[in-house]
């Protein structure tokens, strides 16, 4: 039995990162596929914020860990993969400003683009949540779509500033979580800019089989739920 195991939901981009992490970091794990469980009782018991992908190993203060960026932090720190996770104070700082920016504020963005055509349920307090008018709807869409272009070109000016990933001639696990998140952006056929099709290359050059797997699920739901009815 695998130490490490992984709850995830295959639709999910969260997910997709702690699973090409997992994978391109070569530790021994089993994955769970938990769609229509999260919301039973046994899962609230152990997770009640009912979030994937979840980490159970022993060890653990309580025994799980979600967020995909605090998943892929942990098995950093607990198995030495400082290629992934660099221990200078300086370059682990701008691992976690390009993970935390990623969070706050271009996943929000990506969310409320893609979310309504990938039949995703938003958040409270979102307008596709709301009982707006599908007017109103479709204009919000269509700002957060709009608003994609700022936050993006940071990572190219700031994040990559040049090099092949936001760690230099390896991906770390910010350009994981980077990675993952643009996979969402074809649900909109949203037109990347040319130095972010070249980065989501290099990265599936980079990672082969680690990546391109699990990312197969995430393509193969796109296209199944693009497709004309």
């Amino acid at each position: 039995m695998a130490a490490i195991k992984l709850h995830i939901l295959k639709p999910s981009v969260n997910n997709l990162t702690a699973r090409i992490f997992v994978r391109a970091a070569g530790l021994d794990f089993e994955e769970v596929d938990v769609w229509g469980q999260t919301g039973s009782d046994e899962w609230m018991q152990v997770n009640p914020s009912r979030l994937t992908p979840m980490l159970e190993e022993e060890g653990l203060p309580r025994a799980t860990l979600w967020e995909s960026c605090a998943i892929m932090s942990y098995l950093c720190n607990k198995h030495g993969l400082d290629q992934f996770y660099p221990t200078d104070p300086a370059e682990r700082a701008m691992v976690d400003s390009a993970m935390f920016y990623l969070i706050g504020t271009l996943y929000p963005l990506v969310a409320r683009s893609t979310y309504p055509v990938l039949l995703f349920p938003q958040y409270p307090g979102e307008v596709g949540w709301s009982d707006a008018d599908e007017g109103s709807k479709s204009d919000a869409q269509a700002a957060a779509r709009a608003a994609l272009e700022h936050p993006l070109d940071v990572y190219r000016s700031f994040f990559l500033d040049g090099k092949r990933f936001i760690g230099g001639e390896h991906p770390v696990i910010a350009d994981i979580r980077l990675a993952a998140t643009l996979e969402f952006l074809d649900a909109i056929d949203y037109p990347l800019p040319d130095w972010a099709r070249e980065y989501m290359s290099a990265m599936q050059l980079e990672l082969g089989d680690a990546y391109t797997e699990p990312a197969a699920d995430v393509r193969g739901y796109i296209a199944s739920v693009k497709a004309p009815a």
